[in-house]
């Protein structure tokens, strides 16, 4: 079997990480433009393992303000098996950074992921506001909420109801470039009737190690999630798993 061609939408974020990085020039002066590309073991999303044990392939492009506004573009990889059987996800997202003093920060987003090739049978796409507090690059908060979250029993699609998500992530520095990391989270959707379409929750968490330098990254975690998880969406949980991701920013 021939391997999947790279998605288009990397390789323009490829072409991008290839210009000098810093603030534009022209009309866009002030314009600060960034990135990450990153490959991981296994894509893991809200203890959800959307590539089912296989690599992924990972790039974010976005600009920036002095002033705290930001816009871009996050895309993945994805195990094309799984419902709604699309090759990838890809991320739309715009926000504002409040600085609140010197260690404490505040930011508003939305974000709309979609769900792009593959042969999908059903629209999977949906759009949340997040809130996010952050302190330092030490620890951060996040709470969101999903209007039109796309509700599963197990891989019988059903509706969409409201969703809410609270995540929390932690990182402490041991040595010079050297971090232990954590995360949990905590995912509730109200459902729409009784019996199995009626409210649900289940929680998530990682531990791991993290290694920085220069403009990059490596992260191990290992990762938990409850069972539970697996009736909501149509992949399998993060469970009792190990990854690891190689990330470099530009």
């Amino acid at each position: 079997m021939r391997p999947a061609p790279p998605p288009p939408w990397l390789w323009l974020l490829l072409l991008a990480a290839a210009a000098p990085p810093g603030q534009a020039a022209g009309p866009w002066e002030g314009v600060t433009l960034g990135g990450e590309l990153a490959v991981t073991s296994e894509y893991i999303y809200r203890g959800i393992a959307e590539s089912d044990g296989n690599a992924a392939v990972q790039a974010d492009l976005h600009a920036s303000t002095a002033g705290g506004t930001f816009v871009g573009v996050w895309g993945s990889s994805r195990n094309r098996n799984y419902a709604p059987y699309a090759d990838d996800d890809v991320e739309v997202y715009a926000g504002h950074r409040f600085e609140l003093s010197n260690a404490w920060g505040a930011t508003v987003s939305a974000r709309s992921h979609y769900f792009v090739g593959g042969a999908q049978e059903s629209n999977d796409d949906y759009q949340e506001i997040v809130g996010a507090l952050t302190y330092l690059d030490r620890w951060t908060l996040s709470v969101t909420a999903v209007p039109n979250a796309v509700r599963y029993w197990y891989d019988m699609r059903l509706s969409r109801s409201p969703a809410w998500i609270a995540d929390t992530t932690a990182q402490w520095l041991l040595t010079p470039g050297l971090f232990v990391t954590g995360s949990a989270g905590f995912y509730y959707s109200s459902g729409t009737g009784p019996g199995f379409y009626s409210q649900f929750d289940y929680t998530y968490g990682s531990v791991g190690l993290a290694f920085e330098h220069r403009h990059w990254r490596v992260d191990v975690g290992y990762f938990l999630a409850q069972p539970r998880a697996a009736q909501l969406f149509p992949y399998p949980i993060a469970n009792d798993h190990f990854a690891g991701t190689l990330l470099w920013r530009f």
